[in-house]
């Protein structure tokens, strides 16, 4: 016989100074939200603000039209990873929902749930994705992994061709949209 109870998804997060985090969130319903440009500006600026806030180094970054990929590496001995994508992810949803209602209240729509107490929602319910990464070559690993999605996905030929990318800092030099922390990251 089944029991009653109900079960939710729980994402463990594990807070261990030194180790650095990939961190993947998706849009509400895997909408292409970050399509538009207005809001990957408002990612950008809450990357950054978070960043000075929590202090955590950046290594690499891709935003997906419906999700994002961050590896990042905190730099205090105490930290919330959940804090930290809290303070990414919470203005961006309250930026984008007020333009909406400002500006184009029938593209709600597409932020609608069925919630009463949550009538809009701008990311996928949950944390995301959140892992621990200890190895060096993992890192190594992660950042061409990162780099390559909108490769894999077929927006682009080459990696450094995606905007909104750390991609084009890590193969030329050249300095994409939010700044990378290359003098932490790890040498092999």
């Amino acid at each position: 016989m089944l029991n009653n109870k109900i079960y939710t998804k729980r994402c463990h997060r594990y807070n261990v100074a030194g180790d650095a985090h990939e961190l993947t969130f998706s849009c509400y319903d895997n909408r292409p939200f970050l399509s538009v440009e207005r809001v990957c500006k408002y990612l950008v600026y809450s990357i950054i603000s978070s960043r000075n806030k929590h202090q955590f180094s950046l290594w690499a970054y891709v935003f997906m039209p419906n999700h994002v990929h961050l590896l990042i590496c905190p730099t205090k001995q105490q930290y919330s990873i959940s804090d930290i994508l809290l303070s990414i992810k919470q203005p961006v949803s309250r930026k984008a929902v007020n333009y909406l209602k400002n500006n184009n209240p029938d593209g709600l729509k597409y932020l609608a749930t069925s919630q009463k107490y949550r009538p809009y929602r701008f990311w996928q319910k949950g944390g995301g994705y959140d892992r621990n990464i200890t190895k060096t070559k993992t890192i190594f690993d992660l950042v061409h992994y990162i780099h390559n999605n909108p490769v894999r996905k077929g927006l682009v030929e080459t990696s450094d061709q995606w905007y909104y990318s750390s991609a084009s800092d890590w193969l030329d030099g050249r300095q994409g949209p939010i700044p990378i922390d290359f003098d932490s990251f790890p040498t092999i």
